[in-house]
């Protein structure tokens, strides 16, 4: 079993992280006292579940987080800082601090250096979560000890649970669109006027027109989903958006 650190401070190292084609140096201090910050560490960059669920959903629920008294939310794993730049800006997770803990210090500090040597990894990090306060740790989500990569108590949701148990979640849209659709223009109008983000696809870029029949049965664009409903073109969803705004 892993040891449970609440109640200790967090491991005091220095990391470094390339910032704007410099190398900069960054403590501990720097990164949690004085403020409240959630960490969730991984095994490693591009990895499948970190890139499909792990990361997308903390990057989706951290203005949720913040606007429930969260400064920062650090995505942390055992990787250099050339390939947790690029993880960032390929997953476009700007609402997320990424921190490479390149030689391990911060994670063995932890207790949460595991060897992945059977993968070819070398040295990697258990995956966590954990909330720091002024650079105390207040609580921790560490995934069961068993085989593999568990993934079922450090997720997004589980800590927004705990933060905010109340907190309403941010939709998931998405808005199927064709170039030069004055009716696509003003579905994404709709929702940015609405304060809802969106995910949007475009024909021939990302999708094809048998992708859209086979999804909405539809043909014509736009197509919006939210959380999993098919609402429609921009008529359809301007009358969703004044049934909400009535209810």
């Amino acid at each position: 079993m892993f040891e449970n650190r609440q109640g200790q401070n967090i491991p005091q190292v220095t990391f470094r992280t390339r910032q704007d084609h410099q190398w900069v140096d960054v403590t501990s201090d720097e990164l949690f006292k004085g403020k409240t910050v959630v960490v969730f560490s991984l095994p490693g960059a591009f990895t499948p579940t970190c890139s499909s669920t792990h990361v997308p959903r903390y990057n989706q629920l951290t203005p949720v987080l913040k606007q429930n008294g969260v400064d920062d939310v650090i995505c942390m794993s055992v990787n250099d800082a050339f390939v947790m730049n690029e993880w960032k800006a390929e997953q476009h997770a700007d609402n997320v601090t990424f921190i490479a803990d390149g030689n391990g210090h911060f994670t063995d500090g932890m207790g949460l250096l595991v060897d992945k040597q059977d993968l070819g990894f070398g040295n990697r990090s258990w995956r966590y979560s954990m909330l720091v306060k002024d650079g105390v740790i207040e609580k921790m989500f560490i995934e069961p000890n068993k085989p593999g990569d568990p993934f079922e108590v450090s997720d997004a949701d589980t800590m927004l649970q705990y933060i905010a148990p109340n907190a309403t979640k941010p939709s998931s849209i998405t808005l199927f669109t064709r170039e030069g659709c004055e009716y696509c223009v003003r579905a994404k109008g709709l929702l940015r006027d609405a304060g809802l983000p969106f995910e949007e696809l475009v024909l021939n870029r990302d999708y094809t027109e048998a992708t859209i029949r086979a999804v909405s049965g539809m043909s014509t664009v736009p197509q919006v989903f939210i959380d999993g409903d098919h609402i429609g073109g921009s008529e359809d969803l301007e009358q969703f958006l004044n049934k909400q705004q009535a209810a």
